[in-house]
């Protein structure tokens, strides 16, 4: 079943790792560089990710940064292409 709250908590975990690894999603639909369509879109496939645990860890242990998203992120190449402007 689908809950705004499972939507709410993975969108901030999908925008922590954004955060992490250089991408604004705000300032990437500012410029045009991603639809509203394409990050909530993103944000839904997020919520499939059976990963949340790991994900809220490796943003802890990530307190300065990180090249890349983690390897199971279902979201690492929209923001590998979004950093990548």
């Amino acid at each position: 079943m689908f809950s705004l709250k499972k939507f709410d908590h993975h969108f901030g975990l999908m925008e922590d790792v954004a955060k992490k690894v250089g991408v604004d999603f705000g300032e990437a639909l500012a410029e045009g560089r991603i639809s509203p369509e394409t990050l909530r879109g993103a944000a839904l496939r997020c919520t499939g990710c059976t990963h949340p645990e790991e994900c809220a860890q490796w943003s802890i242990d990530h307190p300065q940064g990180a090249d890349a998203a983690p390897a199971y992120c279902r979201n690492g190449l929209l923001m590998e292409r979004l950093r990548a402007v």
